[in-house]
């Protein structure tokens, strides 16, 4: 298969304020007309100070983390700025990545998932996690230790509310009698889910092997934790090689003020090739500082990924 790219557009503050969102809509434009298969756009409702609990990151550019975020960072609607670029693209893929769905109700969320996933006739990929914020949680009244747990049920709900209703759910979070939603998601079966995290745990393996369409770690997965995803997709009679297996660059940067050199950040690739990977996360403000560069930039980024590809 043929690399993929995917650029995450948010994030990239130190390009673009927190308001100018039209800005990100014509970005995707820009990356769809480079070649580039898709964007993504993680979210967040609200911070609160556990957002900073270990520090504000010392580069700007670098990737938000659980713990080293200003709690005023910018993180707007995906759900709705995805919409936007939806609008604006014709081929684009759409990541929801990072959708904290226990925050949301499950039919409420297959609602604003399925219209999205209709607006981009099937463009549309959706990350579902439990995320990291206890005060964001506390926030929306939503308890989290029990986030995993609301989190299974959800995906169950969306499962069968995205196929013909009626139906009916009785669980321990949610609990309802004869629904139908219409008009449903642009497949039958839902938009493509992705999971991922810091390990892989099982609970994120349980998930991967009954709903996964791809799995996107945070950093480098051990060989035994593929091998295990492995062995567990085929004793549920599915094929690993179904899963699109998601990575990116390794942005190193000199100091607190600087980008990071493009080239050294996507030598790890050629590993992750090697190892079956497919897709490749890329953050442009990582590694440039002035927007009029983004059309460049695209085209370099792809030129290295091809070369890389062979």
């Amino acid at each position: 298969m043929k690399p993929r790219l995917l650029f995450l557009l948010s994030e990239n503050w130190t390009l673009v304020t927190g308001r100018d969102l039209p800005e990100l809509v014509r970005w995707a434009r820009i990356v769809e007309d480079a070649g580039v298969d898709g964007v993504m756009l993680s979210e967040h409702v609200v911070l609160g100070p556990d957002a900073s609990a270990h520090g504000v990151m010392g580069n700007p550019r670098d990737y938000a983390m659980p713990g080293n975020q200003d709690p005023e960072m910018p993180w707007p609607s995906s759900i709705v700025l995805l919409s936007a670029m939806a609008a604006a693209t014709t081929r684009l893929r759409l990541v929801a990545g990072a959708i904290i769905a226990p925050l949301r109700h499950p039919l409420l969320l297959a609602r604003e998932l399925g219209t999205l996933d209709l607006v981009s006739q099937g463009r549309l990929v959706v990350q579902p996690t439990v995320s990291w914020s206890r005060d964001e949680y506390d926030a929306l009244g939503v308890p989290f230790a029990d986030r995993g747990q609301i989190l299974d049920e959800q995906l169950d709900i969306l499962q069968r509310a995205w196929q013909p209703g009626p139906f009916s759910y009785h669980g321990k979070f949610f609990s309802f009698d004869s629904v139908s939603l219409a008009p449903r998601a642009h497949r039958a079966t839902g938009p493509r889910l992705w999971f991922g995290g810091q390990r892989l745990h099982s609970a994120l393996l349980r998930r991967l092997v009954r709903y996964g369409h791809g799995f996107h770690p945070l950093g480098q997965p051990a060989p035994a934790e593929l091998a295990a995803l492995t062995t567990a997709m085929a004793e549920a009679g599915r094929d690993a090689g179904e899963l699109e297996l998601v990575g990116g660059t390794r942005a190193v940067f000199p100091d607190d003020h600087s980008v990071a050199d493009l080239g050294a950040a996507m030598d790890p690739i050629r590993e992750q090739i090697a190892a079956g990977f497919s897709t490749f996360c890329v953050k442009p403000s990582q590694f440039i500082d002035d927007p009029a560069d983004l059309p460049r930039f695209c085209a370099d980024v792809v030129r290295r990924l091809d070369e890389m590809a062979g």
